[in-house]
């Protein structure tokens, strides 16, 4: 019963957030900061689910970046969405903007969409987001997985993100949230404690093409062993309670 009133709970904010998003980005122009303002809108729906999300934040780079996260699951919507920074959009699959409601809110609040069908359109596309963030001075949210691990851990990195922020120049700021998978249960009350946490800047400028192998497995090795601490901080917590 608990998980049917949530299903029908969670449907009900998730489109009157998007309708709510829509006009929000509307009036605003859409304003880059919109992104983040609607993540926020989404991830309040945690306490729907019961989860007690612990975010450890950074003050703002004065200057763009790429914020590069683990993707995990559907619930990355409530958790690391929450983590996204002011004046930073996304990048997601042309598709998406096929999905019903959802669609609509995340074109109009500014984020970029490629065609992941069409390998030359999405190098295409990643060489003008060089472009976009030093023109517009935005941030880019990226999920250098490119598809959600469901279970498998730390995915390898697609180069993507990382090409990006050479050729812009700018730097790479990890952000992680502790492990999801099978940790929600609808049926549970209470699901536990979720933390994210936004990590140290990364230089980008010693590393070019040849070198840029270097640069995705240092940022792997730095998330990966923040994902296991905090697991093991989670695990400390929960017993505790």
């Amino acid at each position: 019963m608990l998980k049917l009133l949530r299903i029908i709970a969670i449907i009900i904010c998730a489109i009157f957030i998007c309708l709510a998003g829509v006009v929000y980005a509307i009036v605003r122009l859409r304003n880059p900061n919109c992104v983040g303002d609607v993540a926020r809108m989404f991830s309040s729906m945690r306490h729907l689910l019961g989860i007690n999300l612990i975010r450890r934040t950074k003050a703002p780079l004065d200057t763009p970046a790429i914020y590069i996260a683990n993707h995990q699951n559907n619930y990355d919507m409530v958790t690391i969405s929450s983590m996204v920074p002011p004046n930073t959009v996304t990048i997601g699959k042309r598709s998406l903007i096929w999905i019903p409601f959802f669609g609509l809110v995340y074109w109009v609040t500014g984020n970029i969409l490629i065609n992941r069908e069409k390998r030359t359109s999405a190098i295409g596309t990643m060489t003008k987001v060089g472009e976009i963030i030093k023109e517009r001075q935005v941030s880019i949210w990226m999920f250098p997985e490119g598809t959600r691990s469901r279970g498998r851990g730390l995915l390898p990195f697609k180069t993507g993100a990382f090409h990006t922020a050479i050729a812009a120049g700018v730097p790479i700021v990890p952000i992680v949230c502790s492990t999801l998978h099978n940790k929600i249960d609808l049926n549970r009350l209470n699901n536990g404690t979720v933390i994210c946490e936004t990590l140290e800047p990364i230089d980008t400028s010693g590393y070019s093409r040849e070198n840029i192998k270097e640069l995705i497995e240092k940022c792997h090795a730095i998330m990966q062993a923040k994902i296991e601490a905090l697991d093991k901080e989670v695990a400390e917590l929960e017993s505790k309670a």
